[in-house]
């Protein structure tokens, strides 16, 4: 049970708790009292602001609209005032432009080709819109007018400002390759700047516009005609230089004054060119007639042709850059193998003429012309890369035809050398032909000149011979397959040489005679192959060749000993009469030493008279034979004369002793001397 203090202060805590709760509670109704008011207040603002804003909607939103409507028109109005301005544009373009198409497009092609623009426009414009006004075929003709212009104005430039490019120029384009100093580079302006920008927009527009491939015609005749007029002219550059001075080259030299240009031995594009013109003729002509001046007109001509070949490939090669500024680019193959078309033509005919000419030679036993053909052909196979990659792109034809002239020549080049060959074998035995004095024959000299030109050109030679063979090794082993063929072929003709020699001097009567010839022309041949390249060429298949020949040299001269044995015979301790000392001769013994005297007297005098006529023309072997024979003579008339000098066996012993042994000596001395 609860106290009733307790009680009492729990029941004053509760009422006072009521107390507190009963405050907030009338507080928070006054609140909510309040919040409600201050909300009808608000929802009747809203109220009266929404009704305001629908009253200004209403009235604004048919205004908006109205403006909105206006704003439109007014757009219309101004797109179709333009249209029609543009349209009306289009009526006067014929009037705005007649003037300046009619005056063309020389000296203002900017302003000639805006105008022909608006024409364009005006054109698709009445196309599409008005195909039958009367408008429409105004501006047509104007357009066809303009583009004749512009195709009268493409040929006129092109006409007035291609130039021929001069020999000199040319020179010096194909000749500063081989200087071994670096140079600039050689200017080559085919057309003038200025001239070429007009041109391109010409041709650019006659593509995009004119619809027209006429002006490419134009371009090619045009460029093709200066290639080959600057060809022809360097050709005729030499052929004048050459009657005039001898010195077909002139090069231009930077900084210096044009008319005072410095003179240059000319050089053949690619190689050294020393082929011995001088002896060219006589030493392939097997009529061995005077053919004066005649091998200096081929090498001209080889010279001239050789350059113009490389003139060609330079010439090309800069046409092509400039073609392709002008020409669209799916049309520059075609239009480039048309503008090389006459030049190539007339350099290709220009070798055939060459060919055929060197086969007419051929028929002729004339090998002086068909020499011409080895520096010809070894200048087009060496430039042959450059010709395939300038060529590159052009039509088959065009391509086959610089290696069917290289097939051509290669053909009758073997032909030359098999001919030469056989000439070689069968030149006839003409009595009086033979040298009197049993020098070289000109057989020989001409022979061996024959092959020592042949090493100028020993990949051409070789490379000739080689194309006439079929078998697999010519392709697999080209190279020394060749330089053997051509060893080959001039052991041939040295055995074809000595086989004509041989019989050759038969034609002497004098054995002697007969072995000198033989031993001059041996040794002529081991000379020149010794001084020359041909002894390795000729060991390449033949390894004893030096050795032989000089075999046969040896053989040659113990010959032309035995024509002593006559004289030394009658001195020769064999056949001399056998006596005691002191005893007096009998007169068969005095008459055989007599006899003895006498016919070796006769015979010495005989052979050196004969002899002294002929001819060594080699020193050293000429002392040689001299000097051999002087010893053999000497010690057999000195033995002689020793053995019998003191012996009675005449009464005028100078009548018999006409010579000391020092005077034989001498007279041997003066053997194969024509002037002693």
């Amino acid at each position: 049970m609860i106290p009733p203090q307790e009680a009492s202060a729990r029941r004053r805590e509760i009422e006072d708790k009521l107390k507190q709760e009963e405050e907030t509670l009338s507080f928070i109704r006054d609140s909510l009292e309040k919040s409600d008011q201050l909300t009808k207040n608000m929802v009747s603002i809203l109220s009266s602001f929404e009704s305001r804003l629908m009253k200004l909607e209403n009235s604004i939103i048919p205004v908006h609209k109205q403006t909105e409507n206006l704003q439109r028109l007014q757009e219309n109005v101004e797109k179709t005032l333009s249209c029609l301005d543009h349209v009306i544009s289009y009526y006067h373009v014929a009037s705005d432009t007649e003037k300046i198409i009619r005056e063309g497009p020389t000296g203002r092609l900017e302003e000639y080709l805006g105008s022909m623009a608006k024409i364009q426009k005006a054109v698709e414009y009445f196309q599409d819109n008005s195909p039958d006004s009367p408008e429409l075929n105004k501006v047509k003709l104007l357009f066809e007018r303009g583009k004749e212009s512009l195709e009268s104005e493409f040929r006129s430039l092109m006409t007035r400002h291609s130039k021929v490019v001069s020999p000199v120029l040319i020179l010096d384009l194909i000749s500063g390759e081989d200087d071994l100093e670096v140079q600039e580079e050689v200017p080559l302006e085919h057309l003038p700047e200025s001239v070429l920008q007009d041109v391109v927009r010409i041709s650019r527009w006659l593509v995009e516009y004119g619809r027209n491939q006429d002006f490419m015609n134009v371009y090619y005749q045009i460029r093709s005609s200066q290639l080959d007029r600057s060809i022809k002219g360097l050709k005729e550059h030499f052929r004048k230089s050459s009657s005039s001075s001898g010195v077909p080259y002139s090069p231009a030299i930077p900084n210096k004054r044009k008319d005072t240009p410095t003179k240059k031995p000319v050089k053949r594009p690619g190689h050294e060119h020393d082929f011995r013109v001088k002896h060219l003729s006589e030493a392939l002509n097997d009529k061995h007639g005077p053919l004066a001046g005649r091998d200096d007109v081929l090498d001209v001509e080889t010279d001239a042709y050789i350059h113009c070949v490389s003139a060609f490939v330079r010439l090309a090669q800069s046409e092509y850059q400039l073609l392709t500024d002008v020409i669209p680019e799916h049309h520059q193959k075609k239009t480039f193998d048309s503008l090389i078309q006459d030049a190539l033509d007339g350099l290709m005919l220009e070798g055939e003429n060459i060919v055929a000419a060197a086969r007419k030679a051929i028929i002729r036993h004339d090998f002086s012309a068909v020499l011409t053909v080895f520096p010809i052909l070894r200048h087009l196979k060496q430039t042959k890369p450059e010709f395939d990659q300038v060529l590159q792109g052009t039509a088959a034809s065009t391509k086959n035809k610089l290696p069917s002239l290289i097939t051509s020549m290669e053909t009758v080049g073997a032909k030359a050398l098999e001919d030469f060959a056989d000439n070689i074998k069968n030149d006839p035995d003409k009595e009086y032909n033979m040298p009197k004095d049993g020098t070289v024959h000109e057989l020989t000299s001409n022979a061996i000149l024959f092959l020592q030109q042949l090493l100028d050109f020993q990949e051409t030679a070789g490379a000739m011979l080689a194309s006439q063979e079929t078998s697999s090794s010519a392709t697999s082993y080209s190279s020394e397959f060749s330089r053997r063929l051509l060893s080959t072929y001039i052991c041939k003709v040295l055995g074809n040489l000595q086989l004509n020699l041989l019989s050759k001097s038969k034609v002497y009567e004098d054995p002697a005679l007969s072995a000198i010839f033989l031993h001059n022309n041996y040794n002529y041949i081991l000379k020149a192959l010794e001084k020359s390249e041909l002894i390795q060429l000729v060991a390449v298949t033949q390894k004893t060749a030096e050795r032989s020949y000089r075999e046969h040299i040896e053989q040659q001269i113990q010959t032309y000993q035995r024509s002593w044995l006559k004289v030394t015979d009658y001195i020769a301790e064999k056949n001399l009469p056998v006596f005691q000392p002191g005893v007096k001769l009998r007169d068969k013994e005095r008459q055989m030493i007599k006899e003895r005297f006498k016919g070796f007297n006769d015979g010495l005098e005989e052979l050196c008279k004969i002899q002294k006529a002929w001819a060594i023309p080699d020193t050293e072997q000429r002392d040689k034979i001299r000097q051999a024979q002087k010893n053999i003579v000497k010690e057999t008339y000195g033995a002689f004369l020793h053995r019998f000098g003191s012996v009675p066996f005449t009464k005028n012993p100078e009548k018999y002793m006409k010579y000391r042994v020092e005077q034989v000596g001498d007279m041997i001395d003066r053997l194969f001397d024509t002037s002693a």
